[in-house]
């Protein structure tokens, strides 16, 4: 065999475990998301209107960063109005529902989240008529669900629900200004070994989003477990005169990680940001 052929051989045979995951993520999002999320709908698989950043293989599960590029302008005549996104291979593959305004400015959102084992991420964007978007990509990772809480919990709920603006950029009257959103939360999977008393924690995890500028909505998330601790979102705004911009946050018990049939709702925590362009 030549030398060239020798390498196709071997590239090809190193890439069977990795399509093989892809191939039964595939099953997965045919058989048990898709007809749960999306029944008899019509989806475009695409990168034309939302694009993922996130990393081939997660230097730690637990943290992985993620992004959502949208293609489009927010414009009262057409924009993206909601993003779903799934991890097929979690325990609870739902990760986060986010919905967007033309106020928004732009339909980015970037966070870090959990991914459990090998597995496609994807984003299914819905535009203003209905349409129906998906993008995906496979990110190399295990445990992120099951992480360790550490040995720190007693501090981290010390500081339970504070939360912090943060302004990327120069703020323009009419322009999407970046903005960051970082709220001080466990985010407890139900999943995770308390590293002092050694049990399991119930899960415990900010559950609502809701970010206005001057009382219009900017960002509403609905969230779960694979958002990783500490939730870290960034996103686009349009300030089109000084005023403020609130979040408000609501975060819930569950007696199980992967079924919300029986949860507890928890403690809403607001705070508010005086934007001056």
């Amino acid at each position: 065999m030549k030398y060239s052929k020798l390498l196709s051989a071997i590239f090809i045979t190193a890439l069977l475990p990795f399509a093989a995951i892809a191939a039964e993520d595939e099953k997965i999002w045919n058989n048990v998301l898709k007809p749960e999320y999306f029944a008899q709908q019509a989806i475009e698989e695409s990168d034309n209107m939302i694009e993922l950043e996130a990393p081939v293989r997660a230097e730690d599960p637990a943290l992985v960063p993620f992004k959502i590029v949208s293609k489009i302008k927010q414009t009262k005549e057409h924009y993206i109005k909601k993003i779903l996104v799934l991890v097929d291979n979690n325990p609870f593959p739902f990760v986060g529902d986010f919905e967007f305004t033309p106020e928004s400015g732009k339909a980015d959102i970037a966070m870090r989240i959990r991914v459990n084992s090998n597995s496609n991420i994807r984003a299914i964007a819905q535009t203003n008529d209905g349409k129906l978007t998906m993008t995906k990509k496979f990110v190399k990772a295990s445990g992120g669900c099951s992480a360790p809480i550490g040995a720190n919990l007693d501090e981290a709920m010390k500081r339970l629900g504070k939360m912090k603006f943060r302004l990327e950029g120069d703020v323009k009257v009419g322009e999407p200004t970046s903005v960051q959103l970082m709220i001080s939360h466990p985010n407890i999977t139900g999943m995770q070994m308390d590293q002092v008393t050694r049990f399991v924690k119930k899960a415990h995890f900010v559950k609502d989003v809701k970010v206005s500028f001057n009382g219009k909505p900017v960002l509403t998330a609905k969230t779960d477990i694979a958002i990783s601790t500490d939730p870290n979102f960034r996103f686009y705004f349009v300030p089109d005169k000084a005023g403020d911009l609130k979040a408000e946050v609501t975060d819930t018990f569950c007696e199980t990680p992967t079924k919300r049939d029986v949860c507890t709702k928890g403690e809403t925590y607001t705070e508010t940001f005086k934007i001056q362009p």
